[in-house]
């Protein structure tokens, strides 16, 4: 049984396209990033998945239930923290978590006790008096006291600064090792190289492709640094080229008895050739798809 299922899974907002014929599939267990910049339909996709929105077409399941007809079921056992958390300013945090749990009937106050000290968070700070940060806190702490099967984050770790980022993936590794299901959306791709196993890539409502993380960055590109020249081979299969300072940097996805025999024809003081960091494959897959 998968964690996460979809088939053909396609949301419109009037002629307006959210998501279109989205295929997924995320095991159980799975560290799975979901990738796209703002506005290629990761929001969309993960609030279809929990009900929070009906599809135009297609179908979604989270372990085997319904996205539509067991909705009430499933949410008792997901995690969710949305990009953008919104609470009732005059009441407490620990108000906030209590009335969660309460909703959840279930005692999480030892659980939320242990991520608000980890996650530096004061119970006693009222809702209008957080920065950003401690909100994004404090919706984490809601998505995860109650320790659920499947977590569902979307933009997680926006407002937190770099010491609480490491704090929060270290719990999310940790409930991992549990055998929890972790379902991110970033565009932060150092973070998704870094602590997912799987990935998926979506741009503008379709899913590019869905693989390990290791082999999305088997795509056979490289990155080639020039020294000491003012023009790149001429290749169909170079992109991204960047000059700085007398040197040129490129991606080439081609034959590489090709691009030999390219550079041959150029003058230049020294050569580099390296596989690119997940960034630039991130790239490779939107330049494949014309963009």
């Amino acid at each position: 049984m998968k964690a996460i299922k979809t088939v053909s899974l396609t949301k419109y907002y009037g002629k307006h396209r959210g998501i279109e014929n989205v295929d997924l599939e995320v095991e159980r267990g799975d560290f799975f990033g979901f990738i796209g910049p703002n506005g290629s339909g990761k929001s969309t996709t993960i609030r279809t998945l929990l009900g929070l929105i009906y599809p135009t077409s297609g179908s979604a399941e989270i372990f085997g239930k319904d996205i539509i007809r067991d909705r009430r079921e499933i949410s008792a056992n997901v995690g969710y923290l949305p990009s953008e958390a919104v609470f009732y300013n005059g009441t407490r945090v620990r108000d906030v978590l209590a009335f969660s749990a309460k909703l959840r009937k279930k005692d999480c106050k030892k659980e939320a006790q242990a991520l608000c000290e980890r996650l530096q968070l004061d119970q006693s700070r009222k809702i209008s008096e957080l920065s950003l940060g401690n909100r994004k806190k404090t919706g984490i702490v809601l998505a995860l006291q109650h320790k659920p099967e499947l977590y569902v984050l979307d933009e997680p770790t926006g407002g937190l600064d770099p010491l609480m980022q490491k704090e929060f993936y270290t719990i999310l590794k940790e409930r991992s090792g549990e055998g929890a299901t972790v379902f991110l959306s970033s565009h932060i791709l150092s973070e998704v190289s870094r602590y997912c196993n799987k990935a998926a890539v979506i741009r503008q409502g379709k899913l590019l492709i869905s693989d390990s993380v290791d082999k999305l960055g088997h795509t056979g590109v490289k990155r080639v640094v020039l020294h000491g020249v003012s023009s790149v081979p001429k290749l169909d299969n170079i992109s991204h080229t960047e000059f700085s300072e007398g040197s040129a940097k490129f991606l080439y996805s081609g034959n590489p008895e090709e691009l030999i025999r390219s550079m041959a024809k150029l003058r230049f003081t020294d050569i580099t050739i390296t596989d690119p960091d997940f960034e630039e494959i991130f790239m490779h897959y939107y330049k494949k798809e014309g963009e």
